[in-house]
């Protein structure tokens, strides 16, 4: 079967290949009659748009990218749903990945993205990814880094601040009566992860007597979490933490299931525990869990709105929009 082409659909709605391509394109410049006539032609000779064709003449697709650091953590999850949500409003679509905080998978879908020719990034680096980006936007790809800034803020991003939100955990902890603090997160090379650390340690400088031991992990994950529950309920009891601080929600929860489940440590009265992210099954969890919540469906649409304008305005100076973080306390460390 031969496929139709733009001219067959022209003569046989009795109109210019212009008019098509205003129709496919435009459409709001046509009359509705023509629009009708032309859409009849297309539906009779089973016409379908080339659209590779077409990111070749305009230069980019009209689809977004988007790479987010982990597709198991549902705080990235709302935030993809929000930008889909915005993209579509605007006439676009999004191709979403998750580099598992691996630089290699967050590579092959920065060259996907190109190859793609979208109109432009929204992404949650491992590491710094700002000369790749760089690259990118010479070429015509804008990009906007979503719950992250980078270092010379050359680019646009929407964030939270994370250190205010490290802080505002651990001086809950203390204000409950805390004094042997845990910080549970890893790996120290994703900037979210450092900055809640920093945060941590801003707190307890201001506290004589608190003492906050960092734990590193491999990855912000529920199994990350049981393993740093089974080496704390392996320790003495003396030298345990009476307060653990967890880097993200998921975390928290596998050192909730380990510690409660497994060692048979009361939480709070033993261990006060705090998350971040506020995602839905911190609410639920067996002790619902007290976190330090983001407005995830916010950050979304905002970095989608940022990025469109970027794009069809390349002359747009960088800005950065960075939100507060809002303490959630429920029963894993209610005094």
């Amino acid at each position: 079967m031969v496929s139709s082409s733009v001219k067959d659909v022209a003569a046989l709605a009795r109109v210019s290949i212009g008019t098509v391509s205003n129709v496919l394109n435009r459409p709001e410049i046509v009359s509705p009659e023509t629009v009708e006539r032309v859409t009849l032609a297309m539906e009779k000779l089973s016409y379908v748009r080339n659209e590779a064709a077409r990111q070749l003449r305009v230069g980019h697709s009209h689809a977004l990218g988007l790479i987010t650091l982990s597709g198991s953590n549902p705080f990235f999850t709302d935030l993809t749903t929000a930008a889909e949500d915005g993209a579509t409003l605007a006439g676009y679509s999004v191709i979403a990945g998750n580099s598992d905080e691996k630089k290699d998978r967050e590579s092959g879908y920065l060259n996907l993205f190109e190859e793609l020719r979208v109109r432009g990034v929204l992404i949650s680096p491992v590491g710094n990814i700002v000369p790749r980006l760089r690259r990118m936007r010479d070429r015509g790809i804008p990009s906007v880094l979503v719950d992250r800034v980078s270092n010379d803020l050359s680019f646009s991003s929407v964030s939270v601040d994370d250190i205010a939100g490290g802080s505002l955990a651990v001086t809950h902890l203390i204000e409950s009566g805390r004094r042997r603090i845990a910080f549970v997160g890893g790996p120290s090379e994703i900037r979210q992860v450092s900055d809640r650390l920093r945060g941590a340690r801003q707190a307890v400088a201001g506290h004589p007597g608190v003492t906050l031991e960092a734990i590193t992990l491999n990855a912000l994950t529920v199994q990350e979490g049981r393993r740093a529950g089974e080496a704390i309920v392996e320790r003495p009891a003396a030298s345990r933490p009476d307060a653990i601080f967890a880097a993200n929600d998921l975390l928290a929860i596998g050192l909730l299931q380990t510690l409660f489940m497994q060692g048979n440590i009361a939480i709070p009265e033993e261990i006060a525990l705090v998350g971040y992210d506020d995602i839905l099954f911190a609410s639920a969890s067996v002790v619902p869990l007290t976190s330090i919540r983001q407005p995830s469906r916010l950050i979304g649409e905002t970095a989608v709105r940022l990025l469109l304008e970027e794009a069809d305005d390349p002359e747009l100076e960088p800005r950065q929009i960075r939100y507060q973080p809002e303490l959630v306390v429920r029963a894993s460390s209610a005094s």
